[in-house]
């Protein structure tokens, strides 16, 4: 789904405040509404953003584009899990929280490797696995991340600061 006149104007907003802090690189996820944002971004900062699949939104698995009251009514176990953050929880036919973050994690490892400092273009649960692999344990209740935020990977940082940014994106 691509962006809306919001999710424009968000970009736009995030390229203003990553233009004040110097970002030598940007990543983004290959997903659509993160590469439109990392264009914009991209064109305010000047420069070129390389894109990898390891920070696309979690595999929702048979869960995706499912509102969540009908995946609550079938499997009240199963989604009691999810909403507790339950590092076990896996989607049924997607990936686990551990899976994302591993995922998540081998990402970042390669970023820093290249120029920082490095501004990712990613998703909600990705944030919360990249903090989680900061803090070196899972973050169950990692709160939602505005979207336009710009978020330290530092999690003591990430726990202070005011992110900027829009709403966050509430969940169906």
């Amino acid at each position: 789904m691509p962006l809306d006149d919001t999710g424009r104007t968000q970009a736009v907003e995030l390229a203003e405040r990553a233009a004040e802090r110097g970002f030598a690189a940007l990543w983004s996820s290959t997903l659509l509404r993160a590469r439109e944002t990392a264009e914009v971004v991209a064109a305010g900062l000047g420069l070129e953003p390389a894109y990898d699949e390891r920070f696309v939104e979690t595999n929702a698995g048979n869960w995706t584009d499912r509102p969540f009251a009908d995946v609550q009514a079938e499997t009240p176990d199963l989604f009691a899990k999810f909403v507790a953050g339950d590092p076990t929880f896996a989607f049924p036919g997607g990936e686990s929280f551990a899976e994302q973050e591993v995922r998540v994690g081998a990402a970042l490892d390669d970023v820093e490797r290249g120029e920082l400092p490095v501004l990712v273009i990613c998703h909600g649960m990705v944030i919360r696995a990249a903090l989680s692999v900061r803090a070196g344990h899972w973050l169950p209740h990692g709160q939602r991340v505005p979207n336009g935020a710009l978020v330290p990977l530092d999690p003591a940082l990430a726990a202070e600061m005011n992110f900027g940014g829009g709403e966050a994106t509430q969940a169906s």
